[in-house]
């Protein structure tokens, strides 16, 4: 398989529930430490400050030795005041990766975009989908402009973006990815994960948006916990709670699908391993434990 030549591999905050940008339950130079002790060649930024920002952003990474994968960006874009006025979040996380030096362009940090959380959809995430808190078909082209414009703007920096489909927002689905690609030129992160539980096919989409993924997240899904969460009432922060997102390989995502359309569609690029943990009540040694196991996993999937 070609693609551990055309490809760096990523940790994240997220996956030990470091959600904000003071969070120093896990310090950021510990959190680095590990990942390069394990062999990670990167990380995703987790909140915006965390791993701080200007120099001291340079200098930690330089430090650790590893590269910056990119990082989540929320919008508002069903809101255009509000959109407006997430600008300077979108130009401050701008800020920080310019700031970070690259090797090789291929490896340039990705800003994320994103939504922040449909309350709605959050209490019911994934599948069954329902569709009633969805957006309209009428505020689609409005929501789309303004995904385009946020695009543009991480150009205009220099830095390619990707759209990042996520549980619990108004970019859930698959088809609802879909859409987004087809009113907007910007790429899709393929979240196997996310995709999984959202009723999606990761290993189809991974063929199907070829030439548009440029960022991907691996994270496995356990669909009977998400099952059995959604049947209790729960939402996506007890799902999570519950280990949804499980290590790599103990979930049921096909990875090995997954895997090998990628390396057909010769996808070049970051793959940030997630498997997202809870901000409260987590378990620091477990979690540095999974993502140890998660690079160990995946360097020998990848074989």
């Amino acid at each position: 398989m070609q693609l551990t030549g055309r490809t760096r591999v990523a940790g994240a905050p997220v996956n030990h529930g470091i959600y904000q940008p003071d969070d120093r339950e896990l310090g950021p130079d510990d959190l680095l430490g590990a990942l390069a002790r394990d062999g990670y060649d990167g990380i995703d930024s987790g909140p915006i400050g965390y791993l701080g920002t200007g120099e001291e952003l340079t200098h930690r990474m330089r430090t650790a030795g590893l590269g910056l994968a990119g990082g989540w960006i929320d919008l508002r874009y069903g809101d255009a005041d509000g959109f407006a006025a997430d600008l300077a979040q979108l130009d401050a996380a701008l800020d920080a990766f310019t700031a970070v030096g690259v090797d090789d362009p291929r490896f340039a940090p990705r800003p994320t975009l994103a939504c922040p959380g449909n309350p709605a959809r959050m209490a019911r995430p994934g599948i069954p989908t329902d569709l009633t808190s969805a957006l309209p078909a009428s505020a689609w082209p409005d929501f789309a402009a303004r995904v385009q414009q946020a695009a543009d703007r991480c150009r205009d920096r220099g830095l390619e973006p990707v759209f990042h489909y996520h549980l619990g927002t108004d970019v859930e689905t698959e088809a609802e990815a879909d859409r987004l690609l087809e009113l907007t030129d910007i790429a899709v992160c393929l979240d196997t994960g996310h995709l999984l539980l959202a009723g999606g096919d990761p290993v189809a989409a991974a063929r199907r948006w070829a030439g548009r993924i440029g960022q991907v997240h691996l994270k496995d899904a356990d669909l009977a916990i998400h099952e059995r969460v959604r049947a209790a009432g729960g939402g996506l922060a007890d799902m999570v709670a519950a280990g949804g997102f499980c290590p790599l390989g103990a979930g049921d995502v096909d990875f090995a699908g997954v895997f090998a359309g990628l390396d057909a569609i010769g996808y070049t690029g970051w793959l940030v391993i997630e498997q997202d943990a809870p901000a409260q009540g987590r378990d620091l040694d477990r979690t540095v434990a999974d993502q140890s196991a998660n690079r160990r996993w995946l360097e020998a999937a990848l074989r």
